[in-house]
């Protein structure tokens, strides 16, 4: 089971992205809804990837990535910006890429998040948790 974690300050929206990730039975998903929580859940968890939100209370999405990209252990740990910042059609626009991190715009579906986690997962080498 690949485990994702989801950071985004909009308490509603991952309770029911969580519930909607995990019904597939593919993911464990740990939310966390304050951005200064992301790189200490993320060394814990270990997640295969990071769903992040751009607009957060006291942090911006980006320096959380910056953050993630400093460390050792998760520098090499998938980002997706998931935001409401961009519309779709900007991040079609950009070939689903801005600042050399994939996004994905919100509102998305469920099999529209799920298909951006597969696609854009770092393979894992044999032995690794």
């Amino acid at each position: 089971m690949k485990r994702i974690l989801v950071v985004d300050d909009d308490v509603a929206f991952t309770r029911l992205l969580k519930l909607n990730l995990e019904q597939t039975g593919q993911y464990n998903v740990r939310v966390e809804n304050w951005a200064e929580d992301a790189l200490p859940a993320a060394r814990e968890f270990k997640p295969d990837l990071v769903l992040l939100d751009i607009l957060m209370p006291r942090q911006f999405g980006g320096n959380v990535a910056a953050s993630f990209r400093a460390d050792p252990e998760l520098k090499q740990t998938p980002i997706v910006f998931l935001t409401a910042t961009v519309r779709k059609a900007t991040v079609e626009l950009h070939g689903g890429a801005i600042s050399g991190y994939p996004f994905l715009a919100k509102p998305a579906s469920t099999a529209e998040v799920a298909a951006c986690i597969e696609q854009h997962l770092r393979p894992r080498t044999p032995g690794q948790p």
